[in-house]
């Protein structure tokens, strides 16, 4: 399964749920996450999206804990079982409004 492949699953089913999966590209600042996922109701998740078998970089895990640290929120979604499972936590969060 190539990374691509994950990520065109991700994007269909975060706008099946009503939102929005922005391509992030920060010049500048490599080893930012692929996509800004924006969810019904406000929610913001910045996304990293790896196949299963991925790794991250160093430069990814800084850039991570630095949105972190800021107080946005995180995901490393590993291949496409990972893909169901946050999709399925997206839609809890719009259903639930958390």
């Amino acid at each position: 399964m190539l990374e691509k492949e994950v990520e065109a699953k991700l994007v269909s089913g975060v706008k099946k749920l009503g939102g929005i999966a922005f391509k992030f590209v920060s010049p500048g600042n490599a080893g930012v996450p692929d996509r800004i996922v924006v969810l019904p109701g406000g929610k913001v998740v910045f996304t990293e999206l790896k196949t299963a078998s991925g790794r991250l970089s160093t430069l990814q895990q800084r850039q991570i804990a630095r949105i972190a640290r800021a107080g946005g929120q995180v995901r490393v979604v590993y291949g496409m079982a990972g893909v169901e499972d946050f999709l399925e936590a997206a839609r809890e969060m719009v259903e639930n409004d958390v």
